[in-house]
């Protein structure tokens, strides 16, 4: 962290005088210092802004140290705590270690001990911590297949999975794009009697309306130009299993007649065939878009809708369920960490706050995305700001889809420009300094590594 931006501590303590002095002494060792007097304030203050440390009384009136602690986590775990009590009891330190504090200070503080504390987990030990309970709620998370997430919202759809799955029923996913459709059934059909047969996902929209029959029902050789071959369909290939019909909205009215035969019949029909095949399979089917206004509009057949709609399940955006982010957001770096062989101990403060107050239009496959970019970019062992798209870093300063440059300082516009460029060359900084002028010791310089 450059000088110009220092370390930002949140001291909470309902005694005004040990508030007081704590802040001249943090100030004085060149710590920037905010004061809550207690533990709803402090909550409150971390949804403000980010803090790089936060230290903490553990007894207080109203909310104590441990309540305001787990309410700061849930909104950003990435915070170090640690907690000061005049109650040096085993049991309390127990207690605050249990529920994420770094460490357990005690009441008169001794100044060395304290400095020395501060250090240790601004450096990197309190966010090791967090990496290793974040993957501990990434266990716990994951009840259905690879789906995480322990919000409200996922705890009841995953429920719900949980019933749905070993029936025979037909599922209609909706939500928007990104939310994860394909994801939930693969874990509908894990969770089934099905799950040692086959697995077959087909994107309705990738396909034009003659390619997606021959795709789904089979051809005969010579049924069209360029069939020189038989071919099996993808609900033959699903038999005895689940086929996922994906973007099931988009497919064109002949199509959902064809559709709407197979499920009534469960028998398909291949391209340039007199014959038909029984197929046991069950259908799963998304979209994005919403079927029963699709209905009534006309675009939609009312009785295939219907036969689709036999159990509904909705899913929830990104910004609906945000207490999920830092657990996803772990799962990607681990992921992507792994894949490009390096090591990510986790995300600055700063740089989960920015994760938690985004839109997140594209939501998780957005996250998934930006987190790649994080990793691919990332030099040293935390992802901070920097290693974030302009997307996400900038937001709110945006005026007509493009960055409000008049209230950005010089040094964010060049850092925009660096970033973008590493994007798009995949993170090759010799080829993005090439493209930008700059040789490479002056683009690492504009990245702030080194500092």
């Amino acid at each position: 962290m450059s000088a110009s931006t220092p370390i930002h501590l949140l001291v909470v303590d309902d005694d005004h005088n040990h508030r007081e002095m704590l802040r001249d002494l943090l100030e004085e060792w060149g710590y920037a210092v905010s004061l809550a007097e207690g533990g709803e304030a402090a909550a409150a203050l971390c949804h403000e802004r980010p803090y790089d440390l936060i230290l903490m009384d553990l007894r207080m009136r109203g909310m104590n140290g441990i309540e305001a602690m787990r309410a700061i986590k849930a909104y950003n775990p990435a915070i170090p705590i640690l907690l000061m009590t005049a109650f040096s009891d085993v049991a309390s330190a127990v207690e605050a270690l249990k529920a994420g504090a770094y460490d357990y200070l005690t009441k008169p503080l001794a100044f060395d001990a304290l400095r020395l504390t501060l250090e240790r987990a601004l450096d990197h030990a309190g966010l090791r911590r967090e990496v290793h309970a974040l993957r501990r709620e990434l266990a716990d998370g994951a009840k259905a297949g690879n789906v995480i997430g322990q919000s409200l919202a996922m705890r009841q759809l995953l429920d719900m999975v949980a019933t749905i799955a070993p029936s025979e029923a037909t599922v209609l996913i909706s939500g928007e794009s990104g939310t994860g459709k394909e994801v939930i059934a693969r874990s509908i059909h894990e969770g089934s009697n099905r799950r040692k047969g086959p697995y077959v996902a087909v994107n309705c929209a990738a396909l034009a309306e003659t390619l997606l029959e021959s795709e789904l029902f089979g051809h005969e050789k010579g049924a069209f130009t360029g069939a020189e071959k038989k071919r099996e369909g993808r609900f033959l290939a699903a038999n005895k299993g689940t086929i996922f019909l994906d973007e099931i909205g988009e497919i064109a009215p002949a199509m959902q007649v064809k559709l709407l035969r197979v499920l009534q019949e469960r028998e398909v029909q291949p391209v340039g065939s007199d014959r038909t095949f029984t197929v046991d399979v069950r259908i799963l089917a998304a979209t994005n878009r919403n079927l029963a206004e699709e209905v009534a509009q006309g675009r939609f057949r009312q009785d295939l809708y219907y036969r689709l709609n036999v159990v509904s399940l909705q899913l929830p955006s990104l910004r609906e369920r945000r207490e999920d982010i830092p657990l996803l957001a772990m799962h990607f770096m681990r992921q992507f960490a792994a894949r490009n062989n390096k090591t990510v101990k986790g995300f600055t403060p700063a740089a989960m706050d920015r994760l938690l107050k985004h839109d997140w239009p594209g939501n998780v496959r957005e996250l998934e995305n930006a987190v790649e970019r994080a990793v691919v970019l990332l030099v040293g062992d935390y992802i901070s700001e920097r290693e974030l798209p302009p997307t996400i870093t900038t937001q709110g300063k945006e005026q007509g889809g493009r960055p409000d440059f008049a209230n950005m300082t010089l040094d964010e516009i060049e850092r925009m420009a660096v970033q973008d460029t590493l994007a798009q060359v995949g993170g090759n900084k010799s080829e993005a300094a090439r493209r930008l002028g700059i040789n490479r010791k002056t683009l690492q310089a504009k990245l702030g590594e080194g500092r």
